[in-house]
């Protein structure tokens, strides 16, 4: 039951049991001693319009998982550039009521916690790199590293036709793409970014490791699925991109801006990787795609 004057907060997706974000939010919330009562509501494919249009005053604001983010960014009243680029948005906050339906402020929070994974690693700049998948983490991970300076990508994907979204993203953030099937090896690049879920078999072999692999999919308890075939490659663990894109998350829910850092924000951001129940650096890994 929710708390007299408490704000409520939920991450939305189908399926959303698995979500993690309840419990950096609730680090968020203890931390700043902030009235949220946050939770999960699972909703399904299609659902999204019926289920914001149904929130109550008491709603500030959602967390966006899959398959909900391209829904959330046409409801959305207002978008970040980052959710304009990439068509999608994970965050939403609702604001006062206009002609009888709540503002929507979207956010995609998913690049800048891309970027944060690379830069905590000690990667902040890279001139050429890889995508494995295309989905919309796909996307996100393009936007993200062109801005850390990438010229160009290589995508492989199990069915190279369905890259056409990330061409067309690529020419307007002026990325060079190259497209290869899933099973070919991949040239010399800086960095690279799996997008593979768990379900997926496929192992893509490099031509060299590259300096530093995120790996979006960390449901794999015993650890990433490259460590076997690289076992000294530098892999990071996907909960760093979802514990960064959480941060800024949690800056717009709590003042309503993406770049004003937190108080105390290095505090609270070592409350949220302890809220995660391990280490969110390293090899290992546990954990979902998608998650926001």
């Amino acid at each position: 039951m929710t708390a007299a004057g408490a704000r409520r907060l939920a991450v939305v997706g189908w399926p959303v049991e698995h979500s993690l974000s309840p419990a950096l939010h609730g680090a968020v919330a203890r931390e700043l001693g902030l009235d949220w009562d946050y939770g999960r509501s699972a909703v399904e494919p299609g659902g999204l319009p019926a289920f914001v249009g149904a929130l109550g005053p008491e709603w500030l604001g959602l967390s966006v998982t899959a398959p909900h983010k391209d829904a959330a960014a046409e409801l959305a009243d207002e978008l970040d550039p980052l959710a304009r680029a990439t068509g999608t948005v994970n965050t939403l906050l609702l604001g006062a009521p206009i002609r009888g339906r709540r503002a929507l402020r979207g956010w995609s929070t998913d690049v800048g916690g891309i970027v944060r994974a690379f830069a905590d690693a000690g990667l902040d700049r890279a001139r050429s790199a890889a995508i494995l998948g295309a989905g919309a983490t796909a996307q996100t991970a393009l936007v993200a590293l062109a801005s850390m300076g990438v010229e160009r990508v290589t995508v492989a994907l199990r069915t190279p036709a369905k890259a056409q979204r990330l061409r067309e993203l690529s020419a307007s953030l002026g990325v060079a793409l190259e497209v290869q099937a899933l099973d070919a090896p991949l040239p010399v690049v800086d960095v690279a970014v799996s997008t593979l879920p768990a379900a997926a078999s496929a192992v893509p072999t490099f031509a060299a490791p590259p300096t530093r692999l995120l790996d979006a999919d960390y449901a794999r308890p015993e650890g990433s699925r490259y460590l076997a075939s690289l076992p000294r490659l530098h892999v990071i663990d996907g909960r760093e991109m979802l514990l960064g894109q959480a941060v800024l998350q949690a800056r717009i829910f709590a003042q309503g801006d993406v770049d004003a850092p937190l108080p105390d924000e290095p505090r609270v951001v070592a409350a949220m990787r302890g809220a995660l129940g391990a280490s969110a650096t390293g090899p290992r890994a546990s954990g979902t795609l998608e998650e926001s």
